[in-house]
């Protein structure tokens, strides 16, 4: 099947890539519309914190609400009360404002805060800039201030300008250095610019179709981390294993489309295989009943799939396309008529020595020297590295995970320490009632030992009224739970109520986690066993497979909760300490790095595959396999590592975690688990590995996936290449 679709893709090359420029045209075009229809994908429905939501949405009768900081003034002054009020009375008479509060001073008298409210509408594009324009002013009517705008509604929107604003940082930076990486594996700029331009062509198609999506589900900033991260990195990954396998075929045969038709055959039938894995661990997010991850699970399994289509359809034209520009090196031709040579010869150890020349081949015979205590030092080395895990901390970062770059953080950490209000609370109670009756039933829990302040209740709408309860110590600690579970043991009497805030939405966030957690892991395991066995007709490969993406994903969580939670190398690292990890973070972190670890398992398991069935033992086909695939392994795990170093210097905490967590996952994978854990288990295995029951390898047989390529023709003579 893989050989007939590259072959088609080749011969029909033209077509091809006038669709793909056509999906290219149409994403590029959906990418700002796409940030615009952003929206608050953190509500979780059906939860007592997203019933206090949707009950504020229901009632809500203004638009936005923000906040105008207007700093280095006496506030006392009568000239400073006399230049606010005008302004203040200016900006209420500005069509689409509703309303414009008093001037508050903050407690040193050297600031003041202004609230503005707009009326609701379709649009409050223009009342908005007209009016923040009106009080920028004040900048010049009070020499020496400052104005600066912030409130809830404008830390969602410029966080997203803050995401836009790193991830086009990462792409414009990685891709480069990519190409640049490409070009010294290929030794051309041909060869090296086709992995780039699939995965441009797959972040497109991706970006077009999430923004469909957005007329239906809402989507967050992550989702378009998550098409970064995925377009990049498995897009360059299966174009460099196409392209590669393309010129090896290209050794044994002068017809380019018999070498593409091979090269599909099995470099195609992998990245199948690999692109069906990343989305099948990404499928367990469904399993939670929460929208955000959710709407990520769907954005990494259309963008897994895109970059599968991506490969097996645009490399192939762009194969045609580029024709006879792009041809095996010098050295490629000379090792395979060497080894070719060998064979026809019947000289078993002369074949035997050339296949065995490279650097992992000598790696993989030196592991099977001391397959236990390989295998037993890599295990004691992950283990150490996962430790930091023992005291893992799980919240939900909010403003600590922000960078103060963003000027609505900043006005956020003026209103708590110089006005006492808080902006984003740990814990707040919404009720239907009037606000003196609120007051009165909040102020009961002023001497909890838990509350900081009781701040003074204020209407949200016309029936609801709100209260903050502001918290000593962390606002997601155990403390702060607790207080939210004696505020829903203990209502206003005779009122609607309900309590929300960060450590309410962290209870209700973990509850529905634990409720999926089982189906989610059941999925992911049940999906991965279910791949490798089809592919490697195993029952014991997939085990192996899962039981040690688990301890690298238990090294890389480890890593994490040291940088992210306790602060090690915060500095050099540039990096925001937020005093845990966030159980979204570890949900995604979880599911794209084993699809990933996934992804190197498929690569290089096809390929020891290959041999085991041509007859080799099982020590040599691992030799064989880590040779062939070994380079391609380090130059893809190469090339993730700069896409993800690049998020990983992202100034948003949540890109940040995603991009090292992935880095360091990739990172662990590509070395110690895949080079040295990998050949010592199989070795350990020996034949046992490839078993499985007689039923399932009869089922194997019948309908394992599978497609054998055609017999090699003899090699072609080494000759001066054309390496574009």
């Amino acid at each position: 099947m893989m050989t007939r679709l590259g072959q088609f893709c080749f011969r029909r090359r033209w077509w091809i890539l006038i669709t793909w420029l056509v999906v290219m045209v149409a994403g590029a075009t959906a990418v700002g519309p796409l940030f615009d229809n952003m929206g608050d994908a953190n509500n979780l429905k059906g939860t007592e914190a997203g019933r206090a939501v949707d009950e504020i949405k229901k009632g809500l009768d203004r638009g936005v609400e923000y906040l105008v900081l207007v700093d280095k003034v006496d506030a006392e002054a009568e000239a400073t009360k006399t230049t606010l009020n005008t302004a203040i009375a200016e900006t209420k008479n500005i069509p689409g404002v509703k309303d414009v509060s008093g001037a508050r001073p903050a407690a040193d008298s050297k600031a003041v805060v202004v609230v503005v409210t707009l009326a609701k509408s379709k649009s409050q594009f223009k009342p908005f800039t007209d009016s923040k324009e009106r009080m920028l002013k004040l900048k010049t009517e009070l020499p020496g201030s400052t104005v600066e705008f912030g409130g809830g509604d404008l830390i969602g929107d410029q966080s997203n300008d803050a995401v836009q604003e790193d991830l086009n940082r990462a792409e414009m930076f990685s891709l480069p250095i990519t190409l640049i990486v490409l070009l010294f594996v290929f030794g051309g700029i041909i060869a090296a610019g086709l992995p780039v331009i699939a995965a441009l062509g797959t972040m497109l198609g991706a970006t077009g179709i999430l923004l469909g999506f957005s007329g239906f589900v809402d989507l967050d900033a992550n989702v378009v981390t998550v098409i970064a991260l995925l377009g990049l990195g498995l897009s360059i990954d299966y174009g460099l294993l196409l392209v590669a396998r393309y010129r090896e075929e290209l050794t044994s045969t002068d017809d380019r489309l018999e070498a593409l038709g091979r090269a599909w055959g099995t470099a195609g039938r992998t990245i199948f295989f690999s692109a069906l894995t990343v989305a099948a661990a990404l499928t367990g997010l469904f399993a939670f009943n929460i929208g955000r991850l959710q709407a990520l699970a769907a954005a990494g399994i259309v963008t897994s799939l895109l970059a599968m289509l991506a490969g097996l359809t645009f490399t192939a034209a762009l194969l045609g396309l580029a024709g006879k520009k792009i041809n095996p090196s010098k050295k490629q031709l000379a090792r395979a008529a060497e080894a070719k040579a060998a064979r026809d010869s019947g000289d078993e150890i002369g074949e035997r020595d050339a296949m065995e020349a490279g650097f992992f081949a000598k790696l993989a015979k030196g592991t099977q020297r001391y397959p236990v205590l390989v295998m037993a030092g890599c295990v004691v080395v992950l283990l150490a590295i996962a430790a930091p895990l023992l005291h893992i901390t799980i919240k939900e970062p909010q403003l600590e995970g922000l960078p103060r770059s963003i000027e609505a953080v900043r006005v956020a950490d003026t209103m708590n320490t110089r006005f006492g209000q808080t902006t984003q609370a740990a814990v707040r109670i919404l009720a239907r009632t009037d606000t003196a009756s609120l007051d009165s039933y909040a102020t009961r829990w002023s001497g909890d030992p838990a509350v900081l302040r009781v701040e003074k209740a204020s209407k949200y709408t016309s029936d609801l009224s709100t209260v903050v309860l502001a918290v000593k110590g962390d606002g997601q600690d155990k403390a702060a739970q607790a207080l939210v579970g004696r505020l829903r043991a203990d209502r206003p009497a005779g009122v609607e109520s309900w309590v929300m805030g960060d450590a309410a939405k962290l209870i209700d966030l973990n509850q529905r986690l634990r409720d999926g957690l089982p189906l989610s892991i059941a999925i992911t395991v049940i999906a991965m066993f279910v791949l490798l066995y089809l592919m490697t007709g195993s029952v014991v490969i997939p085990l192996k497979a899962i039981v040690m993406n688990l301890l690298s994903l238990g090294a890389t969580f480890g890593v994490l909760v040291a940088v992210f939670q306790d602060g090690w190398l915060a500095g050099p690292l540039d990096t925001l300490t937020v005093g845990g990890l966030s159980p979204y973070m570890i949900l995604i972190v979880f599911a794209f790095a084993f699809g990933f670890s996934m992804d190197y398992e498929v690569f290089i398991l096809g390929r020891i595959k290959e041999y085991y069935d041509q007859g080799k033992d099982p020590d040599t086909a691992v030799r064989y396999g880590l040779q062939k695939s070994g380079w391609i392994i380090t130059s893809a795990a190469l090339l993730m590592l700069i896409v993800f170093a690049f998020f990983a210097a992202a100034k948003i905490g949540q890109i940040e975690q995603i991009g090292l967590g992935l880095f360091i996952a990739v990172l662990i994978d590509a070395t110690l688990v895949r080079c040295l854990l990998l050949p010592a288990t199989l070795t350990l295995l020996g034949r046992g590995a490839w078993w499985a029951p007689g039923p399932l390898r009869k089922l194997h047989d019948r309908y394992g996936l599978r497609e054998a390529p055609e017999a090699p023709a003899a090699p072609r003579a080494p000759e001066p290449a054309s390496v574009a």
